[in-house]
C-alpha cells in the first residue's frame, strides 16, 4: 500500500503554525475532501460536511480554513461549535450527512491541533479514502464557479442531540440516584454535555474541568492528569469519579478512596458484567499494549481474546472482522459497537457504571479479578534510518528476556508512528524485573 503523506494513525495532527498544521495547509486539505466527496456524489447533489471542534484558541483559525476549503470545493457545511470527537461521528451519521470532520489534538497540549475523519456511517476514514485526499492534495486548489460555492449554517442543537443520545444507552429502568460523581472534562470538548448527561441521569455531579479558556485544554486535569481526579474524589467525598480527555474519546476513573482504574480495567467490567447477563456478543479485543494481566483474566473467565496494533482504528478492524462487540486500550478509548461506531468516554462510562449499578457493588469490587503486572515503558530515541531491529546486540537481549520471562511476562518493542522513538515496553510480575528487562532492551536499541 502506498504511504500516507500527512495522515497519521487518526488523521493529521501537529503544532499549530507548523506543517502541516497552517490555515493554508488546512483550506487545501478541506478542498481536497470536498473534492473526493463531490466525486462520491450523484450528480446534482451537494454533499455537504459536519464540523465540530475542542476548545482549543486555534479551532476559531482552523474551523475558518476548512469551511473556506470546503466551500471552494463546492461542499456545504454544518458547524457545531465545541463537542466531543464521538459526538461527531453520531450525529454525522443522524443528519445522514457525507463527512464529519472533528478540529482537535484530543489528549494533546493547545499548542497542537490536527483533523480527525468520519464517513457518512460514523466511521474513520480508510486508509484508501485518506490516500484520495492526499492525491488531490498535491493537484493544487480549483475554486469552482461562484454558483457552486457551498454555503455554511450552524447547527444551534447540537449539544442537547448528543446528550439525548448517550442518555438512551443507559437502560431506562435504572438511575444514577444516590450517586456523587465527580466528571473532569478537562477543559475540553465535553464540558457542556458530560455533566448534563450524568445529572440528568440522576448523579449529584460535580463539574470540573469546565472552564475553557483556550489554552488550558489538558493542563493540569483530565484522562492523561490521573492524579487530580483521584485527589478530587476523595476531597468531595465522591462515590467515584470521571476523568476525559480533551475531545472526550479517552477515559479514566476512580473510586472513592482515589484509586485508578485504566482503559483495561474498565474494559474488563463492561466485558465481565455483560458475559454475566449473556450480551457479550463474541469476545474482547485490545492492543499490543494491553496488560497481560488483562489478558489472564480473561483465560480465567473464558472470554476470548485478541490483540490488535495500537489505535482505535484497527481495534475497530479486528472487532468488525470477528464481528464482536467490546474493544479497548488501557489508555482509555474503549468501543461498545452496539451503542455506537467509534470510541466514546462517556458511553463508556456509563457501560461501567451500568454494570456497577446492576450488580450492587463498588469499582474495585468489580475490577478485583483483575491482577495488573507492573509495565515499564521507555522511549528510545533514534535515527529514522536506524536498523535498530537487525542489530545483534538487540537479538541477543531480547532472546535472553523472554527466556527469563518464559509465561510470566511480556515484552513490546514498537516504532513510534509520530515521533523518531522505539517503544520498549516489559511486563511481568515483579516491578524490578520488568524495570530492568525494559532498561537491558532499551540499552541495546540505542547501542
Amino acid at each position: 500500500m502506498n504511504q500516507r503523506k500527512y495522515f497519521g494513525t487518526d488523521g493529521v495532527r501537529g503544532e499549530v503554525g507548523v506543517a502541516p498544521i497552517t490555515p493554508d495547509f488546512i483550506m487545501q486539505l478541506g478542498h481536497a475532501t470536498g473534492r473526493v466527496l463531490r466525486a462520491r456524489t450523484k450528480a446534482g447533489k451537494r454533499p455537504s460536511v459536519l464540523i465540530g471542534k475542542d476548545t482549543r484558541i486555534s479551532g476559531y483559525m482552523l474551523e475558518a480554513a476548512l469551511e473556506a476549503g470546503l466551500s471552494a470545493a463546492g461542499v456545504d457545511t454544518v458547524l457545531t461549535g465545541p463537542l466531543p470527537t464521538p459526538a461527531i461521528a453520531y450525529l454525522t451519521r443522524a443528519l445522514r450527512l457525507q463527512a464529519g470532520l472533528v478540529i482537535s489534538a484530543s489528549h494533546n497540549p493547545y499548542q497542537d491541533n490536527g483533523i480527525k475523519f468520519f464517513d457518512g456511517a460514523g466511521d474513520k476514514l480508510s486508509d484508501a479514502a485518506e490516500l484520495e485526499i492526499e492525491a488531490e492534495i498535491d493537484r493544487g486548489l480549483r475554486c469552482v464557479p461562484s454558483g457552486e460555492l457551498g454555503k455554511a449554517k450552524r447547527l444551534n442543537d447540537a449539544p442537547g442531540r448528543y446528550v439525548e443520545f448517550c442518555k438512551r444507552a443507559f437502560p431506562p429502568e435504572l438511575s444514577l440516584r444516590g450517586l456523587k460523581i465527580v466528571v473532569d472534562c478537562a477543559h475540553g470538548a465535553a464540558y457542556q454535555v458530560a455533566p448534563a448527561v450524568f445529572h440528568e441521569l440522576g448523579a449529584e455531579v460535580v463539574s470540573l474541568g469546565v472552564s475553557p479558556d483556550g489554552l488550558n485544554i489538558n493542563k493540569g486535569v483530565g484522562a492523561t492528569h490521573e492524579d487530580f481526579i483521584a485527589e478530587m474524589v476523595v476531597k468531595h467525598e465522591a462515590d467515584l469519579g470521571i476523568a476525559l480527555d480533551g475531545d472526550a474519546d479517552r477515559l479514566l476513573m476512580a473510586d472513592a478512596s482515589g484509586n485508578l482504574y485504566d482503559g483495561d480495567q474498565l474494559v474488563y467490567i463492561i466485558a465481565a458484567h455483560r458475559k454475566s447477563r449473556g450480551e457479550l456478543g463474541g469476545g474482547v479485543v485490545g492492543t499490543q499494549m494491553t496488560n497481560y494481566g488483562l489478558e489472564m483474566a480473561f483465560a480465567r473467565n473464558e472470554i476470548d481474546f485478541a490483540r490488535a496494533k495500537v489505535g482505535d482504528r484497527y481495534v475497530l478492524e479486528i472487532l468488525r472482522e470477528k464481528k464482536w462487540l467490546i474493544g479497548g486500550e488501557n489508555s482509555g478509548h474503549i468501543l461498545c459497537l452496539d451503542r455506537h461506531t467509534t470510541g466514546d468516554a462517556i458511553i463508556a462510562a456509563l457501560e461501567v457504571l451500568r454494570a456497577l449499578v446492576e450488580r450492587g457493588v463498588s469499582l474495585a469490587d468489580a475490577a478485583k479479578d483483575v491482577q495488573l503486572l507492573p509495565q515499564e515503558l521507555i522511549n528510545v530515541r533514534i535515527d529514522k534510518a536506524s536498523p535498530w531491529a537487525d542489530k545483534p546486540g538487540v537479538k541477543a537481549v531480547l532472546a535472553d528476556w523472554e527466556a527469563q520471562l518464559a509465561g510470566h511476562g511480556r515484552i513490546l518493542l514498537r516504532p513510534s508512528g509520530t515521533e523518531p522513538v522505539v517503544r520498549v515496553m516489559v511486563e511481568a510480575e515483579d516491578a524490578t524485573m520488568a524495570r530492568s528487562g525494559a532498561e537491558a532492551i532499551a540499552a541495546a536499541v540505542a547501542a
